[in-house]
């Protein structure tokens, strides 16, 4: 565990790979057709909760938790509060999270690898070894959140994120499986409780129950994994958050323990942390790829980017800054863009009315 903390990880655990129970919600989850359009989760079936069929030989993973809470950032509710702003979940606004952790983890295998001996990567195969092993950053069908429960780490919220009683749930979780007999450290209790403030506070009511989350409503389902179109009907309910969603996790009363990350990896870069939505609109292709360089973000690509943004700009408090930023692309290249925008242009259009009446309701009283 000292390692690890040189390392810049927060906590370690190790837990063996019996995940039958877990491997039984996972098999109901997808049978409901909850994962929505992320077909790899079914695609790779029971091997999510098999290690050893992941990586032959596994007989042990170790779980690291990584905080990613940056420094200094804007007051989340604040951001959330002002429809001209954009909302960019809090683990998105520094440097991609895959490249961290990686990184961290491959210098714990190598810390490991001065006291078992040479280890050797199975993605690789290669050369003489003591010790087998493979590193996972959410780059492969791991149940983290069941493994890092089982190594100790903490225990699955109402909101189906992994919780902890002295940091909450702002952090990543990487994996190392390994056929290294390592004694395993022990569960702890659950501690929620009868509360159900992330079930109440979730804007789109992707928490179905306890425990269960219906990916098709997830803003963070929507704005990031989904390739189309966002279903009309959701569209008012995701407000100005254009990249994931945090309110789960906002509400969660142990998230006031959340720690800050260690370091500048996570900071925030290019004020994202409370940027006006038409600027970011107003951003090219070639700005989008320079600036989000190194960011989880790149990955949705500059078509969605716009689609979300012109979500929020449809959302907010009309105005005729919003109406031109919009206006602006019309006429866009993209059908997904040009669908959003003509969207966003109907309901500004529709609170314009709407203010309008209002005033003229007023005036006649």
């Amino acid at each position: 565990m000292t390692w690890g903390q040189e390392l810049g990880f927060a906590e370690l655990g190790i837990a063996d790979t019996e995940l039958s129970v877990d491997e039984a919600h996972l098999d109901a989850w997808l049978h409901a057709g909850r994962h929505g359009e992320m077909d790899y989760m079914a695609r790779h079936g029971s091997r999510r909760a098999r290690p050893a069929e992941m990586v032959p030989g596994t007989i042990r993973v170790i779980t690291a938790r990584l905080d990613y809470l940056p420094r200094r950032a804007q007051d989340p509710g604040a951001v959330l509060a002002d429809s001209r702003k954009a909302y960019i979940s809090r683990y998105a606004l520094g440097r991609d999270y895959h490249k961290v952790m990686r990184q961290r983890l491959q210098r714990l295998v190598d810390r490991i690898g001065e006291a078992a001996g040479n280890p050797v990567d199975t993605s690789t195969e290669t050369g003489a070894r003591s010790y087998r092993y493979r590193v996972f950053t959410d780059s492969a069908p791991v149940l983290e959140v069941a493994l890092a429960a089982k190594a100790g780490l903490g225990w699955r919220g109402k909101h189906t994120l992994l919780l902890t009683r002295d940091a909450g749930s702002f952090f990543f979780l990487g994996e190392i499986y390994t056929d290294l007999p390592l004694p395993v450290t022990p569960a702890v209790g659950a501690h929620c409780g009868s509360c159900r403030a992330c079930l109440d506070i979730c804007p789109t009511g992707a928490i179905v129950a306890p425990y269960e989350l219906d990916a098709r409503r997830c803003i963070s389902y929507l704005t990031i994994e989904l390739k189309g179109s966002i279903p009309e009907s959701l569209r008012p309910l995701i407000g100005n958050r254009v990249y994931g969603c945090d309110d789960c996790q906002l509400a969660c009363p142990w998230n006031k323990y959340a720690q800050t990350s260690d370091g500048p990896d996570f900071d925030v870069r290019h004020g994202l942390d409370d940027a006006d939505l038409t600027e970011l609109f107003a951003w090219t292709e070639s700005d989008f790829n320079l600036r989000m360089e190194g960011s989880a973000i790149r990955r949705i690509g500059f078509e969605r980017w716009l689609r979300n943004l012109a979500v929020g700009l449809g959302n907010a408090c009309y105005s005729e800054q919003i109406v031109d930023a919009l206006s602006s692309r019309r006429d866009d290249a993209s059908p997904l863009v040009r669908e959003h925008v003509a969207w966003a242009l109907a309901e500004q259009e529709r609170k314009r009315i709407t203010a309008v009446v209002q005033v003229g309701v007023t005036t006649s009283g």
